[in-house]
């Protein structure tokens, strides 16, 4: 209810990766669209103010010329062309007296250049300013001068900043849809991912992530899935190890049992036996416990070579002694020179251990270790002559182990463990025969590496002698 009630609170948040990824994307826009608007807008003003230039530069000269013939006669002239809308034109004589149009006077600065035989143009007062002579026989006979207010040009240009601001904001509004959609496509599966890991912190290792089309995205979410797959893969070993290692504890504590059962029905036999019995009963369950807690134990690499010859000789007489108490009897055969194995010896102990008490318990008969080559492994085979085990002994059901056979012969106490003891090592636990029964347990040898002896030395050739000495 408390998860639940969480997930909830945490789709109602607001959600700032997607703002942010939306607002990083726009203000970089705005920053580009200004980089790329600004200079454009000044760079229009430059051109509209030295376009304006140019009209009033043809529009002066253009008049100098329509009244040269009149200033020429020493006439005022009395008709002005066709003027551009804004464009103030005003005509002067020789004197620098306003004769036609319009313009300051007494002239400026710039008509006496323009007398000078000097054209002209500036900035006068917030209009552009062009004076242009009209040319005489030696002397200008006059000036034209044509003006316009900037304000004008400013006023022209609006139009065409408006146009732009308008796309920058279009270009802005789509960025922003793409910035969302984008956004949501990069948000959703991380905030995808970060629920999964939720509930795989909660103990859900059967969550799994979807595909969001971007490669690292799916790789954070298939390391996450492979992460809830192992996690569920462990858990489950965990379990079953701890199931099976209990059956596997059962059989010293029934050991220790009998023998105390058997030393208080019978109070006139020999106690000592029973208590030296009952700790070496004891001794076997601490060592049995305190392997499977080091088998358990997570290692980081191989421990030491095992001599399973001496393994084997080291488990011999106590089996020996169990076996003589109903009669059988135990056969030892151990290959001659035989390679270490590549296993832990708390491992091929307790599976020896797991085959031996099977042997014992469900089967007949002598009982025989035999320990040979097998290629590059080496390979242990328990055997007796009982009727065998079940169909599948290394998957019997838990109370079937536990309960024993029941009078039946079926083997299982401890097989599902021993075969995973055997495959955690690299090896492997095989039912080799099942009538009567032969289980095979292979593991990894260590050979010793192959020592080449070196080449022998070419012997060098003897200096020649020659002929005749």
């Amino acid at each position: 209810m408390r998860s639940a009630d969480r997930r909830r609170a945490d789709r109602g948040r607001p959600e700032p990766v997607r703002r942010r990824l939306v607002g990083l994307t726009v203000v970089t826009a705005a920053i580009a669209v200004g980089l790329f608007g600004i200079p454009l807008a000044v760079g229009l003003v430059q051109y509209s103010l030295e376009d304006q230039e140019s009209v009033l530069q043809r529009t002066a000269s253009l008049t100098a010329r329509s009244v040269q013939s009149e200033l020429a006669r020493g006439d005022a002239p009395t008709v002005l062309p066709d003027l551009p809308a804004d464009v103030v034109l005003g005509v002067y004589d020789g004197d620098g007296d306003l004769v036609l149009g319009d313009g300051p006077d007494p002239a400026g600065d710039e008509i006496g250049r323009a007398l000078d035989g000097r054209g002209s143009h500036t900035t006068v007062d917030g209009s552009i300013v062009v004076t242009v002579p009209v040319p005489g026989r030696h002397d200008p006979d006059g000036a034209v001068r044509a003006a316009m207010p900037v304000s004008a040009v400013y006023a022209g240009l609006v139009p065409v900043w408006l146009g732009m601001a308008g796309l920058a904001g279009v270009v802005l509004v789509t960025v922003w849809l793409l910035a969302r959609r984008q956004a949501r496509r990069l948000a959703t599966p991380l905030e995808d991912l970060a629920g999964a890991a939720r509930r795989l912190g909660e103990g859900d290792f059967s969550v799994r992530t979807g595909r969001a089309g971007v490669a690292e995205i799916d790789q954070v979410g298939g390391a996450l899935d492979s992460t809830a797959e192992r996690l569920d893969a462990l858990l489950a070993r965990e379990r079953a190890f701890s199931q099976d290692a209990s059956h596997q504890l059962r059989t010293p504590l029934t050991g220790l049992r009998l023998r105390l059962e058997a030393a208080l029905d019978r109070p006139d036999a020999d106690l000592k036996a029973a208590l030296v019995a009952g700790i070496a009963e004891a001794d076997r369950l601490e060592r049995t416990i305190d392997e499977l807690l080091q088998l358990a134990r997570e290692r980081t690499g191989r421990g030491a070579p095992t001599d399973v010859d001496a393994l084997v000789r080291e488990l011999e007489p106590a089996r020996a002694e169990r076996l003589a108490v109903s009669g059988r009897g135990l056969v030892v055969d151990v290959a001659p020179q035989l390679p270490p194995a590549a296993a832990s010896a708390a491992a091929i102990r307790q599976i020896l251990g797991v085959l031996l008490d099977n042997a014992e318990i469900h089967g007949a008969g002598t009982v025989r270790i035999v320990v040979r080559e097998s290629g590059e492994a080496l390979a242990v085979d328990v055997a007796d002559e009982g009727a065998g085990p079940g169909p599948d002994p290394f998957a019997a059901p838990p109370e079937r182990r536990a309960a024993g056979d029941g009078g039946t012969g079926i083997h299982g106490i401890g097989l599902p463990l021993a075969r995973r003891l055997a495959e955690a090592e690299g090896g492997r636990l095989v039912l080799g025969r099942s009538v009567p029964p032969v289980f095979t347990l292979f593991v990894p040898a260590v050979w010793p590496e192959a020592v080449v002896d070196p080449a022998p030395a070419e012997p060098e050739p003897a200096d020649e002698v020659p002929l005749g000495r």
